[in-house]
């Protein structure tokens, strides 16, 4: 079905949807399969995704988000102590994509109240969990040890409410000024 679609698909479209997966722009790429049929005949989302995803294959590129590096508690130190305001706290929030779930540390200061994004840890997509190789959550461990250890060198509490599993909604630092596990 994949190579159907993208022989029946005009060349100018193949090649802009080639340049589009070298620029990693997923979501342009299926717009650009859709719009190279006539309305009517037109791929379904998935069906578009799959060529995309198939195409990223074809050029030697990952279609999923690879790991990310790990990180080194004293640049995010160095990083958070540039950023505007006093910190307060180091947080870990879980955030999710299409891909799977990641952690996203965050610096929170007051003098002004807000929120720095320091940095975000991801360990693989959702088809972990289809073959059972989570929990437990790599991205987890790596924020308490990194997020731990930039709180101890800024000298602000580390604040992590839901470190043994994914949990977008759980409750935040401030919501509670810091109670509540870490």
């Amino acid at each position: 079905m994949t190579s159907d679609i993208w022989a029946a698909l005009p060349a100018a479209s193949r090649a802009a949807v080639d340049d589009l997966v070298r620029l990693d722009r997923r979501i342009t790429a299926v717009k650009e399969i859709r719009d190279g049929f006539p309305e009517g005949s037109r791929p379904g989302l998935y069906e578009a995704l799959d060529v995309v995803a198939w195409r990223f294959r074809e050029l030697g590129r990952r279609f999923d988000p690879g790991p990310t590096e790990p990180l080194d508690p004293a640049d995010l130190a160095a990083r958070a102590t540039r950023l505007p305001g006093r910190p307060v706290a180091v947080e870990a929030v879980w955030d999710g994509d299409s891909f799977g779930w990641m952690v996203d540390l965050m610096l929170v200061t007051d003098d002004p109240d807000a929120e720095h994004h320091l940095a975000t840890i991801r360990h693989g997509g959702d088809m972990r969990l289809l073959n059972g190789t989570v929990p437990p959550w790599p991205e987890a461990q790596e924020a308490q040890r990194a997020g731990g250890a930039v709180a101890e060198r800024l000298g602000v509490p580390f604040h992590f409410a839901s470190p043994d599993e994914p949990d977008d909604e759980a409750p935040r630092w401030r919501d509670g000024q810091g109670a509540g596990p870490s």
